[in-house]
């Protein structure tokens, strides 16, 4: 049961949340600060608008006295496209206590950070005998900037009062981003899930900047603050204080490449919301365009250049971890499916790649395939060739031969091209971001080392349990850490625009290429 709509209706983003945790649980709260935002526009910033701070309520968090803010360095700088990628980008971080006045400076030089923009607070309180951390306030910080110019680099710094990231003893912390362009050009992007925190995670993080992407998808399970990964407030284990080392961590790439995540069931904290997301909303600010900014915060979708990319919420179709099943009531599929139309309609778009948590298709021991995604989602992916599907959920890397109807259309060996419009669609579960690896019932199979089998013994989670099956479309499958790089190079029209998918370890060894071919529009 979400906020009324009356009092919705009035109520900012961190009213309702407040509403919520008063109604269903009083052990925590974020609350929302006034917000300041500002806007770019060819290098002249001019002032946003003002939202009204949250209406205080009877569960707070203990009083925190402000710092000298001098002796107080940001961290955890991640960036995420708005809207429209070409024109919008939020500079999110962190600070370790409270601080007074932050903002963000931007400009087209590192010597020229004159513009300044006050920042959006977001309050993040964990009360003790929620998880491990006892009493702990995060402070998540937020800049959204607009009319910005399509292919261009920005620095930016962020501060708050008593560090001014434009002294010269501070330019050091500077970052930089670059938006996306107007017009069709080659670009590359990359992709994982399951990435916690720890060794791995960071190696992989390291070789993902040498890739140089525009962009990265996230494919769920984010940051494991919450080991039982059931949605369920009952759970053990949950520590708040993992988010703050997982944005350190992840602070080389994300402060310069846009780090767009979809939401899995570890990232589903109940102790913040219903719903379990109230903690990720403090933590990101991705795009609003989906369609329930209430129960789905983590569902939208992006253009950049020829690709269009769409962020779903697999725990909504779950029957394997059920906690948020028939959350959307219907609302997430029936938008899947008027993007994807749009997207398909579109005369500047080629390519339509959906990312999200739970595998349509893999033969890990361990979760396997999920029959709600196949149920609700696989049908609308054929019916409109979508391009690429990337999921993670599953620890390990596995792609499918090209599918339909569940049945292999062609088989996709390493090296092999797709043609979705006329056979169907690959599925890759790229999953070994960071933690532990599970396993296989197959031998493994990746470029240089193939096995070919005829078939792999399975299951898929259903409303009634695992239901065993045999499957012909296993066609690479690698048990250690690696990532998804997809190169995309556009084409004049009627001629071939590629998708070039790879496997990557974390040795940097490939372990896997395809390529997906489209008539360009």
């Amino acid at each position: 049961m979400g906020v009324p709509e009356p009092l919705a209706d009035r109520m900012s983003m961190a009213e309702q949340h407040e509403y919520l945790r008063a109604r269903f649980s009083r052990r925590t709260m974020i609350r929302g600060g006034a917000v300041t935002l500002g806007a770019v526009m060819g290098g002249v910033f001019v002032p946003g608008a003002v939202a009204e701070a949250a209406v205080p309520t009877r569960s707070t968090a203990p009083a925190t006295a402000t710092v000298d803010g001098a002796l107080v360095a940001p961290f955890g700088r991640h960036l995420a496209y708005g809207n429209d990628p070409r024109t919008e980008m939020t500079v999110s971080w962190q600070v370790p206590v409270a601080v007074k006045k932050p903002f963000i400076r931007i400009g087209a030089h590192p010597w020229d950070l004159s513009r300044r923009i006050e920042a959006e607070v977001r309050t993040l309180f964990t009360p003790a005998g929620v998880g491990a951390s006892g009493d702990h306030t995060q402070y998540y910080l937020h800049a959204k900037l607009t009319h910005l110019r399509p292919g261009r680099t920005y620095y930016y710094g962020v501060g708050h009062q008593g560090f001014d990231p434009a002294a010269a003893h501070l330019t050091g912390t500077l970052g930089t981003f670059t938006t996306a362009p107007d017009h069709k050009k080659p670009f590359t992007f990359t992709a994982f899930g399951d990435e916690g925190v720890g060794y791995h995670g960071l190696a992989n993080n390291s070789l993902l900047l040498g890739q140089n992407p525009a962009f990265h998808l996230h494919a769920g399970d984010i940051a494991y603050a919450d080991p039982a990964g059931a949605g369920k407030s009952s759970d053990t284990g949950f520590d708040s204080r993992v988010w703050d080392q997982f944005l350190a961590q992840t602070e080389s790439v994300a402060k310069s490449v846009p780090w767009m995540p979809a939401y899995g069931n570890h990232d589903m904290e109940a102790w913040y919301a219903p719903h379990g997301y109230g903690g990720e909303e403090a933590r990101w600010n991705l795009p609003d365009n989906g369609p329930d900014k209430r129960n789905l915060p983590g569902v939208y979708s992006f253009v950049h250049g020829n690709t269009a990319v769409i962020s779903l919420d697999a725990n909504d179709v779950s029957f394997e971890i059920p906690a948020n099943l028939g959350l959307s009531g219907g609302t997430q599929t029936r938008w899947l499916e008027a993007q994807l139309k749009k997207f398909r309609a579109a005369k500047d778009i080629d390519f339509v790649v959906v990312f999200f948590h739970h595998c349509a298709y893999c033969t890990s021991t361990a979760h396997a395939s999920e029959g709600g995604v196949r149920q609700e989602w696989v049908p609308l992916f054929e019916k409109y060739t979508v391009d690429l599907v990337i999921n993670g959920h599953n620890h390990q890397y596995e792609r499918t031969d090209v599918l339909k109807g569940d049945k292999v259309v062609k088989k996709l060996p390493i090296g092999g091209t797709a043609y979705p419009e006329t056979e169907g669609v690959v599925y890759v579960t790229a999953g070994a971001a960071g933690r532990s690896l599970y396993a296989f019932s197959a031998p493994q199979s990746y470029e240089g080392h193939e096995h070919e089998v005829d078939s792999v013994a399975s299951f898929v989670n259903t409303k009634t349990g695992k239901v065993d099956e045999t499957v012909t479309w296993s066609r690479v499958r690698y048990l250690d850490y690696s990532f998804l790089r997809v190169d995309v190079a556009p084409a004049a029209r009627g001629h071939w625009a590629t998708l070039t998918v790879s496997g990557i370890a974390e040795t940097g060894a490939r372990v896997d290429r395809f390529t997906v071919a489209r008539r360009a529009k």
